[in-house]
């Protein structure tokens, strides 16, 4: 970027007939503030070029996080594993398994009410169906209302209803139930002063207040009828401190229209140091034990769930103690749906008796995430003029000295807070300090001449400093959370299986490649194909995802398409151990495959033509306006499919071929699927960058690209006149990164 002003001021010089002059220090400044305009654009652009789809971009970001919920399954409240591990599927959502989170404010959105998160959500169940009621914050009014979602298929996906409670004031954690085979909810209400109930006049659309239960402002408040009484628990507000979080205060009554009485114990704490009594969900009883759902260390933002066993509840006295508690979590970070936290949680048993569902909201980021990313640009932005200042004053653009007729008194009447002996008292202070900012001024101001080839070496210096800075700076306030989200087809989202296939000579790149790719969000498992030599140790390889190494018999490119029964999704990305590319750029593919998954989606295209034919890479298919290729070693495709026509008896010669000459066996892949369709089998995705980590290995089998090419040219004759020739199928419609609009 440094280069780019340097022709427009040449010109500019020419035509003035100033050219044998040197460019002056305002042509120095004119060039770097050039300069920080252009990265400042660049960045701010650079934080919303990759647009996502509408489910997602609609969303507005919120200082409070970017909360969503998912849904857990599991034998007992204490087994519940994310839906994904139960590999259960929905093709109309192109989601194989379906995968967290179920609902999101992209699909309140979608209802038709703006949303920034969704959060504290709780479950009904009635029949065949599941209700979520949920908080979602509105940007607009910048309160929360109480959203609803309805499911029909055991939590798997949701239909929104969309806002069901809207009050003046900010509602929250929507406690639904029953009495007397009516519904009931009990939302938080503490900004109104009061905790309120409503009944359900057309559920679950239509709600009534029918009383206020007590006139103070209680927060994340249940009621549970045990042992003959309804009890009543929540956190008080009116008494602020620093133990708010850490106490509970308890009501007890015959029902829940009836009065409450407070508990002799009132208010109740728990005197563990890294413990909180304030709920964190519905209590629920298993095996005949009581137990209450609590948030975690953290307070009211909460960054985990914690599970009490009520011991004893009666109305002079309240003992629990916590129990282990352990939720499978992805440990993915950023990417991750709750991977910064999660604060809530509602477990119930299903109908069936066989199993137990849940669900609990997540974040991504951790709490003020955003306001810490503005406060350190903006202090990033006030370096960068400080230092531009100060720059300007040792070249002598920038006057370093300030007149002292700042600091002069003025003698006409005043009516302030001070009186005249006071003025000229602060008048004289000003005047010192006007005096030594002059005198530092003038030891600064001058010292460096930009007419000299060593002054002219600390501007360029100062100008990639202040751009660098500048740059950093605007990522830190436009350039996003840092998270590398999936993208969801209509709403849902899924995961796909990571396979690749090495040997013991390329370790090092293996191990890179696992951590790395392990944090990418929809990566669900890893396959190592292991070709030849001695398997690493599981512990060699750093990984965040299950990590599973296939050892084969022998030394063959084939093995890349044998046929697996232990990949658990539909979709695998095969992607050679030396190709590094985003996150980002894995999710864009995944989801381009979603939408078409009987193609190959891949990111390398590679076009075969001429007579004889000749194997071409991208450079040459982008000139040519067509590919009919794409490389399987960064691509997607459906494994049940692809590894079973790659293994057929037609494709039987063609393996022959691939082991004779130890390559082409995505060339032939590429014709099998050619050979089966009249339509595009393949589709080309390009990255945003991606690094060939083979250039730096010595171990690669195309290190030299022209005996490569030439391999592989015979191995289009060869597939040709087996399966077909592919020179007329050629395409050129790659998924490319675009700018978001304005």
């Amino acid at each position: 970027m440094a280069s780019s002003p340097r022709p427009a001021a040449t010109a500019a010089a020419h035509r003035r007939g100033l050219i044998q002059r040197p460019p002056s220090a305002r042509a120095y400044l004119s060039a770097a503030a050039a300069l920080l305009v252009l990265a400042a654009v660049a960045f701010s652009r650079a934080g919303h070029r990759f647009p996502r789809p509408p489910a997602t971009r609609r969303c507005r970001p919120d200082a409070e996080g970017s909360w969503s919920a998912g849904v857990f399954l599991g034998d007992s409240p204490f087994s519940l594993e994310p839906i994904e591990h139960w590999g259960i599927s929905k093709a109309d959502g192109a989601a194989w398994p379906v995968a967290n989170p179920v609902v999101t404010c992209a699909d309140v959105e979608d209802a038709g009410f703006p949303s920034s998160f969704v959060a504290k959500p709780f479950l009904f169940l009635q029949g065949d169906a599941i209700y979520m009621f949920f908080e979602t914050k509105n940007p607009i009014t910048s309160q929360g209302d109480i959203a609803a979602a309805v499911s029909e298929d055991a939590g798997v996906t949701w239909q929104q209803l969309g806002v069901v409670l809207d009050e003046e004031w900010h509602l929250s954690y929507p406690y639904v139930f029953t009495y007397k085979n009516k519904v009931y909810m009990m939302p938080e209400s503490s900004k109104n002063g009061d905790i309120r109930l409503y009944r359900a006049l057309d559920f679950p659309l239509k709600w009534e207040l029918e009383k206020v239960l007590l006139e103070k402002p209680l927060v994340d408040s249940v009621i549970i009828n045990f042992q003959g009484s309804y009890w009543l628990l929540g956190t008080d507000l009116s008494s602020y401190g620093a133990k708010q979080n850490r106490e509970i205060s308890i009501w007890y009554s015959k029902s829940p229209l009836s009065p409450w009485i407070p508990h002799k114990q009132n208010l109740i704490h728990n005197t563990g140091k890294m413990l909180s009594t304030r709920n964190g969900g519905r209590p629920f009883i298993y095996n005949g034990n009581l137990y209450r759902v609590g948030k975690g260390q953290g307070g009211g933002s909460g960054h985990g769930i914690q599970v009490f066993k009520v011991e004893i509840l009666k109305s002079n006295e309240f003992k629990e103690v916590e129990v282990p508690f352990v939720i499978n979590k992805q440990l993915k970070g950023r990417n991750a749906w709750n991977g910064a936290r999660s604060h809530h949680l509602d477990v119930q048993q299903l109908p069936s008796g066989k199993l137990w569902i849940g669900v609990m909201d997540g974040d991504r980021v951790p709490s003020g995430d955003s306001v810490h990313h503005l406060t350190i640009g903006y202090m990033i932005y006030g370096v960068v003029l400080v230092l531009a200042l100060v720059t300007g004053g040792l070249i002598g653009t920038i006057n370093c000295c300030l007149p002292l007729r700042w600091s002069l008194p003025h003698t006409e009447k005043r009516s302030g807070l001070f009186n005249v002996e006071q003025r000229f008292f602060l008048y004289h202070k000003l005047s010192s300090l006007i005096s030594n900012l002059n005198r530092l001024g003038s030891l600064i101001c001058g010292r460096i001449n930009y007419r000299t080839c060593k002054g002219r070496v600390y501007v360029v210096v100062v100008m990639l400093i202040l751009v660098v800075l500048t740059c950093v700076g605007t990522h830190y306030i436009y350039g996003g959370n840092g998270a590398e989200e999936p993208y969801p087809i209509k709403g849902k989202y899924s995961q796909f299986t990571l396979l690749t296939m090495t040997y013991d000579a390329r370790l090092w790149n293996l191990k890179m490649f696992v951590e790395h790719y392990s944090k990418c969000a929809s990566v669900r498992d890893i396959v190592v194909v292991w070709n030849k030599g001695q398997p690493p140790a599981q512990g060699e390889l750093k990984s965040v995802v299950p990590v599973r190494i296939r050892v084969e018999d022998r030394n063959s490119l084939n093995n890349r398409f044998n046929i697996d029964s232990e990949i658990k999704t539909k979709a695998v990305m095969e992607l050679d151990d030396d190709i590094m590319m985003t996150c980002d750029d894995l999710e864009r593919g995944f989801k381009v495959w979603r939408e078409h998954p009987d193609r190959i989606i891949g990111y390398y295209p590679r076009l075969s033509e001429g007579s004889p034919l000749e194997y071409r890479n991208e450079r040459y298919a982008r000139q040519q306006g067509g590919y009919n290729m794409v490389l399987t070693g960064a691509a997607f495709m459906d494994h049940g499919l692809a590894f079973k026509k790659y293994w057929s008896k037609e494709a039987e010669v063609g393996r022959q071929i691939v082991d004779s000459f130890f390559n082409c066996e995505d060339i032939l892949l590429n014709f099998l699927f050619a050979n089966a369709s009249l339509t595009s089998t393949v589709e080309y995705v390009k990255p945003a960058w991606a690094i060939d980590m083979s250039k730096f290995s010595g171990v690669a089998i195309s290190r030299n690209t022209q005996a490569h090419y030439h391999v592989r040219s015979k191995c289009l004759a060869k597939f040709s006149e087996i399966y077909g020739n592919l020179t007329a199928k050629r395409f050129f419609n790659s998924r490319e990164r675009k700018p978001s609009p304005p």
